[in-house]
């Protein structure tokens, strides 16, 4: 594979650190500072080994030494390319440039970060041979009828007849193909429900802790966002019916199967309470189902478009946890009407979206490819999840506590309300670990002592490691306490 510039690296024959080490650390380094991008190959350990006046062994113990670490991936004749999920590049958030490698105060740093935040799955996972043999046949179909020029801005019709299938049989959704239009993810379902049914001044409730992205998807309309207060199931209804009672309230934003981003399940009950507040107040409700798959406990509960009252709630899902965010499906489901409005929408940002991708993935869902990978995945995240609660329970005793969820793929810790957040954020970077503090996911930013650890895309000796680090930085203020 060319390379158009050339890696600049410097080692120092004598030094303390032997040769294979000194070149490990300057790659991670370049990768950490955003020098090299993720995927992005590297020379091959002639090319590098001749650079560098070293032995071809030496670089190829350096590329080893990298793959242990996660920085790169070894694909044999291919070569060696620098992994591709990774943390964004860390820069100087921390109010200063990163410490140099192998000092005490960057012990970890050399280390790849450990990312906590991302809620994302593992691309890794994807069967990339199948995808890749139906992009190649949906390419050259769309090509050959002349399809690659504008067309439904619904999106691909076989695309929403398989998800409409699917629906009807593992979620109990019943719905029309004028009632479904393909959108790039769950934002953008997210954003176009907004735009359908808000308008500047509007009031748009949400839980108090909730998905930052749609929040900022209602004030970029001009909406006006409002917090319900929850408890342990969620939304309190009688906390928004008291809201309704001083607002006019338009729309409620819910993610009733998993909350984000505390997981907790809302039960039965609690559902058709809100369906009727829905009714009695005439808002509509955005239930945003994006990881609806990922149950672990039980059969995962029925959206609440499917209960009583269903019809009021703008249903939206998306594929990106079950392949992978860069793949951009997902969808919106409501009534004719609001998704003609929806489609409007779409005329005006996303004309013709990606009808190559749509198909790939309808003849993915249609050879049962799509299936057997959600089992793999399933299996796969299952277990990442039992080693992060048995890590959870060995390190964090006595400095976090947590309630096993029924699914999605994160835990949420409640902590010490002692605890300054922003310093355990700052102590967890300095120990090589990424974590958001609970106030990212609140409407004023005041202060939330817990945090949401996501899971799916770390292997399960890096989530151990992870815990291992952030009881490190707990335990750094509880010394204090007891000081």
């Amino acid at each position: 594979m060319l390379r158009p510039w050339p890696l600049l690296l410097n080692v120092a024959r004598g030094g303390a650190l032997p040769l294979h080490l000194q070149i490990a650390q300057q790659i991670a380094d370049a990768i950490q500072r955003g020098r090299l991008a993720p995927a992005s190959a590297l020379p091959g350990s002639r090319e590098l080994a001749a650079q560098l006046e070293v032995n071809r062994k030496t670089v190829v113990q350096a590329y080893e030494e990298l793959a242990a670490q996660g920085w790169v991936s070894c694909e044999g004749r291919r070569g060696t390319f620098v992994a591709a999920s990774l943390p964004p590049p860390l820069r100087e958030a921390a109010g200063g440039p990163l410490p140099p490698a192998g000092n005490a105060a960057g012990e970890d740093a050399a280390e790849d970060v450990i990312d906590f935040s991302e809620n994302v799955p593992d691309s890794r996972l994807i069967p990339f041979d199948a995808l890749g043999r139906a992009y190649r046949r949906a390419l050259v179909a769309t090509a050959r009828s002349g399809r690659l020029s504008y067309g439904d801005p619904r999106g691909e019709a076989r695309l929403r007849r398989a998800l409409l299938d699917m629906l009807a049989m593992e979620r109990g959704l019943s719905a029309g193909l004028d009632d479904i239009c393909l959108t790039r993810g769950s934002i953008m379902g997210i954003y176009l429900a907004g735009k359908a049914l808000l308008r500047p001044g509007d009031a748009v409730a949400l839980d108090r802790l909730s998905y930052p992205s749609a929040r900022a998807a209602f004030r970029s309309q001009g909406a006006s966002c409002l917090d319900v207060d929850m408890d342990d199931y969620g939304m309190r209804p009688d906390a928004l019916a008291a809201l309704c009672r001083r607002h006019a309230v338009k729309a409620v934003y819910l993610t009733p199967h998993h909350q984000f981003p505390t997981t907790v399940m809302m039960p039965a009950e609690r559902r058709l309470q809100l369906l009727a507040l829905a009714e009695r107040y005439d808002f509509r409700i955005i239930e945003d189902d994006c990881d609806h798959e990922f149950h672990f406990t039980h059969r995962p509960m029925p959206p609440l478009a499917t209960l009583p009252g269903g019809r009021r709630v703008v249903y939206v899902g998306s594929l990106s946890k079950v392949l992978a965010p860069g793949l951009r499906v997902g969808y919106l489901v409501a009534d004719a009407e609001l998704t003609a409005r929806c489609v409007e929408q779409i005329l005006l940002i996303d004309r013709q979206g990606n009808p190559v991708t749509e198909l790939a993935v309808e003849e993915l869902m249609g050879s049962g490819e799509l299936k057997r990978h959600l089992r793999r995945a399933w299996r796969t995240y299952l277990r990442r999840r039992e080693a992060l609660i048995e890590a959870l329970r060995a390190e964090l005793a006595g400095l976090a506590e947590f309630d096993l969820p029924a699914g999605g793929l994160a835990i949420w810790l409640r902590l010490d309300p002692r605890l300054d957040m922003d310093r355990l954020v700052a102590d967890a970077r300095r120990h090589g670990l990424k974590i958001l503090p609970g106030s990212h996911f609140t409407g004023d930013g005041a202060a939330v002592h817990g945090i949401r650890l996501c899971y799916a895309d770390l292997e399960e000796a890096r989530l151990r490691q992870g815990v291992a680090r952030l009881a490190r930085a707990l335990l750094g203020q509880a010394a204090d306490w007891k000081a």
